[in-house]
Order: structure tokens, then sequence, then C-alpha cells
């Protein structure tokens, strides 16, 4: 798909393992099912409740919109839930790179990454083969879509 930077299924492994900070945010530590990718992950648990034993479709993006053409830069709540990536999703996030750590002691293309997104306060970090990562870059703007999975 355009525009889409990553994309897997993940398991809620723990919540909150540090013991919990703030009254309306929780911590997730996932996995991720086909990548083996770790994603470390706060959200606002007022607007989307997460239990342990979850599993979620997590997708990172750089536009909402399904052509892969960058948005117009201007956030149109109506817009965004009625058509295009977003409409299909439960909980959306917007933010930006911040940092990428690497693995600098090896140069084979097996080494791991890990990329930090601040949504707002609310942060991620994605951790994992470098391969999986390629398409990220400091200072990107990027979406967060979550949607949780029956099973």
């Amino acid at each position: 798909m355009a525009g889409v930077l990553f994309e897997d299924i993940f398991n809620v492994k723990d919540i909150d393992p540090e013991g919990k900070k703030f009254d309306r945010v929780s911590r997730l530590h996932c996995e991720s099912e086909s990548f083996k990718m770790d994603l470390i992950l706060d959200v606002n648990t007022w607007l989307y409740t997460m239990e342990l034993g979850d599993k979620f479709r997590l997708v990172l993006a750089t536009t909402l919109r399904e052509d892969g053409y960058p948005d117009s830069g201007e956030y149109n709540p109506q817009e965004s839930m009625d058509s295009g990536r977003a409409s299909s999703f439960e909980y959306v996030m917007y933010g930006k790179v911040y940092r990428i750590e690497g693995d600098d002691s090896s140069q084979e293309p097996s080494s791991r990454l890990a990329a930090y997104v601040s949504f707002g306060g609310l942060l991620m970090r994605l951790q994992g083969d470098a391969n999986n990562l390629h398409g990220f870059e400091v200072d990107q703007a990027m979406y967060l879509l979550m949607k949780k999975l029956a099973f």
C-alpha cells in the first residue's frame, strides 16, 4: 500500500510494567506476529482501552490518503474518518519520528534498529530488523492507526 511504512499484527504482552505513571495513559509492551518486532506504545486509555492479551493491527503511514499522495497538511476529523485509510481503524494518532538508533557494532544487513516517535507526548518505540524500518527518517511525520482484532 502506498504511503505505508510498516504494518503488522501485535499482541499485548505487558501493560505498565514499571507501574502506572499517568491516569489516562497506559504503556503497552507488544510483540508483532510476522516480523518479530518489539513495540512499546503509550495509548490514551480514555479514548482507547487495551487489555493484556489483546491483538491489534498496527499501521504506520505517511498519509491517510489511500492513493499514497501527501495529505493537505490540515487535519479535518470528519474528512479523515469518513474516507481514506483512517475510516477502517479505531484509534489514530499523528506524530513525528524524533530518533532512530541502530546497532552500530554490526554492518550486517540483519542489524536491529529502533525508531522513536512522539505523538503529542505519547511515545512509541518500534524495534527490530532494520529491513522493516528502512522507510523511517528523523523529523518524518507519520500516522499511527490501530484496530483491535477478534481472536
